[in-house]
């Protein structure tokens, strides 16, 4: 098996989107969130819907792919232990550690917390406080996994995975995909999909929001399980990705008009054919945003480098730090009345900054590194990426510093 150096680039890509996409949860008007900045724009909704539907499916599928090299490439009950050692470990520490901020900011900023965070702290593992008595929706009453949760349905795929993997890795299987592959190309990559996932979501998900975010998630992880490095498939994939990325942009022109227009106004959701036109035309918007994505990635991002070698270390971490931040970073930011453009511009220095200097500190202290998710040892390629990184950072620091001294 070659290593797919795109996958790694686009993994990095997609928990960076999800960073970005969290700070504009801060500011995108009408959106709930944990916390709200005072200043919100409803213009940032086009925006946000231009990645919203397609940046979680995209992780699930990349997740997908990877849990197929690795069980290619060691046992069922390794590739258990690894996963449960890899997702539950830093989960525990994130629900317990990292999460926890997040809750004393929504409480603080709704009035119902007027504690220090070490006071909060302590009464946090108190599960009968009645300080969180309208605070009781998480896996332990007010204890909950926030952003957390694409560990835990990921642990849980994993465990279903190698329940399905002797029925999926079949050779007549793969036979059957390799045909459709070749002989019916893009047509066959794109329609398939969205018409098996059609069905699945009107007759077999669940009803709930929560339940159709994890059997779709399933779904995207699946996907990627059968198509993971299936030439038959990649060609087309590779070869029609200007069709697929003019579909991308034609289809998200379309969205808007519907989000705006329609899905807005209306006052209850869609019934019989109408939903099924509506669960069609959204999960295509979805597919085809990932299959451009996964072509241009694979023509031009399919080459090592050792500045992806860093982030990919770094991106779980930053993953696991990052929504306790900007949210944390926020509220205090709203103190100074900075305006949208400049407190925005400092939610996303201070994100980014505290991403690269989590990783930096953390991957030196060896008990630290399996909660976080860091698994290797640092080079001298590392040390020198980062002093770069380090010196920009400083200056972008620098910058609404010296505009505060000023104005």
């Amino acid at each position: 098996m070659e290593r797919r150096y795109d996958l790694d680039w686009l993994r990095v890509f997609a928990f960076a989107v999800l960073i970005f996409y969290h700070i504009g949860m801060l500011y995108v008007a009408d959106w709930g969130f944990h916390y709200k900045s005072q200043y919100q724009s409803e213009v940032l909704q086009n925006l946000m819907l231009l990645v919203n539907r397609w940046r979680l499916p995209l992780l699930f599928f990349i997740s997908g792919i990877a849990s197929r090299y690795l069980l290619q490439k060691y046992s069922l009950i390794h590739f258990a232990k690894t996963r449960t050692w890899r997702l539950l470990l830093p989960l525990l520490f994130g629900v317990l550690v990292i999460v926890p901020p997040q809750l004393y900011v929504e409480m603080t900023e709704k009035g119902d917390l007027n504690l220090s965070y070490w006071d909060f702290y302590r009464a946090f593992f108190d599960l009968h406080n009645p300080l969180f008595a309208e605070y009781q929706s998480g896996i332990l009453p007010h204890i909950d996994v926030n952003h957390l949760w694409y560990l835990r349905e990921l642990w849980c795929f994993s465990l279903i995975l190698l329940l399905l993997h002797p029925i999926l890795s079949l050779a007549k299987l793969d036979k059957v995909l390799d045909c459709i592959g070749s002989r019916l190309g893009i047509g066959a990559i794109f329609m398939l999909p969205v018409m098996c996932l059609s069905v699945a979501e009107l007759l077999i998900f669940p009803e709930s929001d929560e339940g159709i975010r994890i059997a779709r998630g399933f779904c995207f992880f699946l996907l990627g399980y059968l198509i993971w490095q299936r030439e038959s498939c990649w060609q087309p994939i590779l070869m029609y990705r200007r069709l697929t990325l003019g579909l991308s942009l034609t289809s998200y022109g379309g969205l808007l008009a519907y989000y705006h227009f329609i899905w807005k106004l209306r006052s209850e959701p869609l019934t019989g054919v109408y939903a099924a036109i509506e669960t069609t035309l959204l999960l295509a918007n979805r597919w085809v945003w990932i299959l451009a994505i996964l072509g241009y990635g694979y023509a031009y991002l399919n080459k090592p480098s050792s500045a992806l070698k860093y982030f990919s270390r770094m991106v779980y971490p930053s993953y696991l730090l990052h929504q306790s931040v900007l949210i944390v970073a926020a509220f205090y930011l709203s103190t100074f009345k900075l305006g949208f453009f400049l407190e925005a511009f400092c939610v996303v220095v201070i994100t980014v900054s505290f991403c690269f200097a989590n990783y930096e500190l953390l991957k030196r202290i060896n008990f630290m590194r399996p909660l976080v998710g860091i698994s290797s040892q640092i080079s001298e390629v590392e040390y020198s990426l980062f002093n770069k990184i380090f010196v920009l950072m400083c200056w972008l620091l620098i910058l609404p510093l010296g505009y505060l001294i000023i104005f």
